[in-house]
């Protein structure tokens, strides 16, 4: 794993975070994008080298929806950026770790995602990024 890539917070309302990410962060977001696939719309800050991601459900019944009805707004994940995403699962798959998705689908901002599951790495939910080419 190279660096951290972006931190992930599931939120109610994506106008009212980005107002408020904004205002905390000094700065404007730099993309929103729908991810149809795992149904959420996602806004991206940059900070240093890493990014902040917000997540609001697009339907019900998306993870991000499901997340919220448990738990109150606040970090969903932590995504690593990884030079091969095949070479990490493997290796990671043989530390023990369970894989929720062994084979990488698309995600946000041009990449391949892969996510672990928080049970196997202290209760995060772990996601692993590699850049689309």
């Amino acid at each position: 794993m190279r660096k951290i890539e972006h931190i992930g917070i599931a939120v109610a309302n994506l106008d009212k975070s980005n107002e408020l990410f904004c205002k905390l962060l000094g700065k404007q977001h730099f993309k929103t994008e729908i991810v149809e696939g795992e149904s959420v719309e996602t806004s991206f800050f940059q900070v240093g080298d890493a990014k902040i991601e917000l997540l609001q459900a697009t339907n019900a019944d998306s993870p991000i929806a499901k997340y919220l009805d448990k738990k109150p707004e606040g970090v969903h994940h932590i995504a690593f950026d990884v030079e091969d995403i095949h070479a990490e699962v493997k290796r990671l798959k043989g530390e023990g770790f369970e894989i929720l998705n062994e084979t990488p689908k698309e995600g946000a901002d041009n990449k391949l995602v892969v996510f672990l599951h928080p049970k196997s790495t202290n209760g995060v939910l772990v996601e692993l990024c590699q850049e689309k080419v």
